[in-house]
């Protein structure tokens, strides 16, 4: 369903369909980091999501959204990360089968989460042609329906209500920033904020070693990712066309930030907040870091991603 633009209403049905399934999450702040930034940060702390990230929401939507006889077949995938583990999880809730195609090389952690949660694990050599191969001979035997991890409406749907609860919770936010990958969470952000107040400025926030979008966006025309190199393990794939569009439509701008900040920010955040966060989670806090001048004594929404760490390979 990609190419029709969702509309605000179309993120409330969805927050209303999802609300019994997901856990609305916790906004903190730190005290301790406000006065270092002379910013007032929110922290949507989506880290506590099921699965342990935003994702679940849309891939929720997504599978309630399954017409009787395609939720009968399943749904299918190509993911190494939190996209496999919500889609596994929001089928098993609903009773129906998920095939999950996964890189041979994805993290043990992710293949354990997506095998306990039921999944049928189709394992892949780590290239998007035999992933995109594997998918549709998986898609051939089973009829399961296949569900993008962001190049999908009631994806984008799903993941705009987490922008919604921030801003029901806190209204006056004069910024929201939020990590930016394929875009799925970004897109859905910047159509819920700019719905619920029109004067809201809303950012993406990219590691400078991945920053086709910030390239995409600045040029107008979609770049894909080169080879990325950096920790945020979560934002290394390519804007869709769908999400490019919404986000070249809606987005105020994309800011980058540099690994040894994003290392930076996600340390401050395990030490100062008490929590775990992954390195994509951390991208908005650093960019915060490197553009504390531009925020300076504004109040800031931070969508914090998710917290799926391998904790044998800690950046510190």
């Amino acid at each position: 369903m990609s190419g029709k633009i969702p509309q605000f209403s179309d993120i409330q049905e969805a927050h209303k369909r999802i609300k019994p399934h997901i856990h609305k999450t916790p906004v903190l702040s730190s005290i301790s980091i406000n006065e270092i930034f002379n910013v007032n940060l929110k922290f949507k702390c989506e880290n506590f999501q099921k699965v342990g990230a935003f994702k679940f929401r849309g891939a929720t939507n997504a599978v309630r959204l399954l017409k009787k006889q395609e939720a009968e077949k399943g749904v299918t995938t190509h993911s190494s990360g939190n996209h496999a583990a919500a889609l596994s999880l929001a089928a098993k809730q609903l009773g129906i089968p998920a095939y999950i195609v996964m890189p041979k090389n994805a993290p043990e952690i992710k293949k354990k989460a997506v095998e306990g949660y039921g999944a049928k694990i189709t394992f892949c050599e780590p290239t998007l042609q035999a992933r995109e191969e594997t998918l549709s001979e998986v898609q051939k035997d089973t009829g399961a329906t296949f569900i993008h991890p962001y190049n999908n409406f009631n994806v984008i749907c799903g993941q705009g209500t987490s922008a919604k609860e921030l801003l029901e919770e806190i209204p006056d936010l004069d910024v929201i920033i939020s990590p930016i990958g394929g875009g799925g969470l970004m897109s859905g952000t910047v159509l819920s904020a700019k719905s619920i107040n029109p004067e809201i400025k809303v950012f993406g926030a990219e590691p400078l070693n991945a920053d086709d979008a910030f390239r995409s966006f600045k040029q107008g025309v979609l770049i894909p990712a080169g080879p990325p190199n950096t920790i945020a393990d979560g934002l290394l794939t390519s804007l869709s066309p769908l999400t490019f569009q919404i986000i070249r439509e809606n987005l105020d701008g994309i800011l980058t930030t540099k690994e040894e900040t994003i290392i930076e920010a996600m340390r401050m955040i395990w030490e100062r907040m008490k929590i775990i966060v992954e390195p994509s989670a951390a991208v908005p806090l650093a960019v915060v870091i490197e553009n504390r001048y531009l925020l300076k004594g504004k109040k800031v929404g931070l969508i914090v991603s998710g917290g799926n760490v391998d904790l044998d390979h800690l950046p510190f």
